[in-house]
């Protein structure tokens, strides 16, 4: 018997068994996953639930789909969730094996088993660790003076290898970052009380008024302008980990900045500028995934750098303009494309900072085409993988190039 479905006379019924537990229990568990999940979504679950919607597997699959998922990355999260609560018995032993580490895996299949890993967590509640922790607790001395604190250890840690608490505390921690501010003299004037510089045309216009008698000298001074600051990120399947992390610092500086711009693009170029416009960043995430339609998807870097020149680059890359490109630098194109429009933007602006997620490994080498191709055009290449890095590349906008993260230095060692 299908435990789904409702008599037809009985629509307005309440529910009966665990159905109505087992929802707000689940609806729980999509919450700790990441998926945010409000009572009125649960209320939503449980109002058609008595209305006799759920009457077979496939529908009950799909209510809670369209009440629980507002968002396109969410998706394959609900999927997995979905088929574990609810009794799929070969996705419970992956999701014990993640859980408990009984298997080792490569970097790769650890960054594709990530939402199994945040699921299990939430899955398994975290009291059984605590409660057989306070069982052990007088057994066990544990001497900690020499270890690192969760502090110290979250910053450092690699964002697809965070857990979802840690990837709260992670975002907590961006929003909290100190912004660093950085002015350029330009060649305009402006008036001024106290300046070495007089202004004569406003002195002889001034003198017109008093007859001629006295001239009061009127002062000027050079103005100061903050650059406007671009960012290109690459929201492909190798960079989907780290770019969502990203997201939160661009937001972040959006908000901080009069003139910031942000592009995103995978296969195609999607400007997300006004989403992240936004104050709240749970609004501004949700209109930047409507926006997107290549999340995860192929890279396409020269293509995208070819439309990004075509029609935003006279607009943006203005006044001294900083230029953020964050990719992994591996094209599936020809690499002559590439080499192209990276001649027409290292033209244009006045400072490139390559941030490449591959440089959290210390044996990294410019093996790859279409890194060695975009290398000779920046002028910094830099990590950004933990919340260090994000630390230094927020104080890194505010003064010149670091000699430290000049590109020659990983060209060198390719060369030899």
């Amino acid at each position: 018997m299908n435990p789904f479905a409702q008599p037809a006379n009985q629509n307005q019924r309440p529910l009966s068994g665990k159905l109505a537990e087992n929802i707000m229990h689940f609806a729980r568990v999509l919450r700790e996953a990441g998926i945010p999940v409000g009572p009125g979504a649960v209320l939503d679950a449980l109002d058609a639930a008595m209305a006799g919607a759920l009457r077979t597997r496939e529908d009950f699959y799909w209510t809670l789909h369209a009440v629980f998922v507002k968002r396109r990355d969410q998706r394959e999260l609900f999927d997995q969730a979905f088929h574990v609560f609810w009794k799929k018995p070969k996705m419970l032993e992956q999701l014990m094996q993640l859980f408990f580490h009984q298997v080792s895996r490569d970097a790769g299949e650890k960054a594709r088993k990530a939402g199994f890993r945040r699921l299990a967590e939430a899955m398994f509640d975290a009291r059984e660790n605590h409660s057989a922790q306070r069982e052990k607790k007088d057994d066990i001395e544990v001497d900690a003076s020499f270890t690192a604190s969760a502090e110290e250890v979250l910053r450092a840690k690699d964002f697809e290898q965070m857990t979802v608490a840690e990837q709260a505390e992670a975002r907590a921690a961006i929003a909290r970052l100190r912004l660093y501010r950085s002015e350029e003299m330009t060649r305009r004037w402006q008036r001024a009380i106290a300046a070495p510089a007089i202004d004569m045309r406003r002195t002889l216009k001034g003198s017109l008024r008093a007859g001629g008698h006295f001239i009061d000298l009127k002062r000027r001074e050079k103005k100061w302008h903050e650059p406007p600051l671009v960012v290109l990120c690459d929201i492909s399947g190798s960079c989907s980990s780290y770019s969502r992390m990203f997201l939160h610092f661009l937001h972040a500086i959006t908000n901080d900045r009069d003139r910031a711009h942000v592009f995103l693009f995978g296969t195609r170029l999607t400007n997300v500028t006004r989403e992240l416009k936004r104050r709240d960043i749970d609004e501004a995430m949700a209109k930047v995934s409507a926006a997107v339609k290549d999340w995860s998807g192929g890279t396409r870097i020269g293509t995208s750098l070819r439309e990004f020149n075509y029609k935003w680059a006279r607009r943006v890359l203005t006044q001294g303009a900083q230029l953020l490109i964050m990719t992994d630098g591996l094209d599936r194109e020809d690499t002559a494309t590439l080499r192209h429009e990276m001649e027409r933007l290292r033209r244009q602006s006045k400072r490139i900072v390559w941030l490449n997620p591959l440089l959290r490994y210390d044996g990294f080498e410019a093996v790859a085409g279409g890194i060695r191709v975009m290398m000779p055009y920046v002028d910094e290449f830099r990590p950004v993988h933990s919340l260090d890095s994000l630390r230094d590349l927020a104080a890194a906008l505010a003064v010149p190039a670091a000699p430290a993260h000049d590109p020659k230095l990983w060209l060198r060692k390719t060369l030899n």
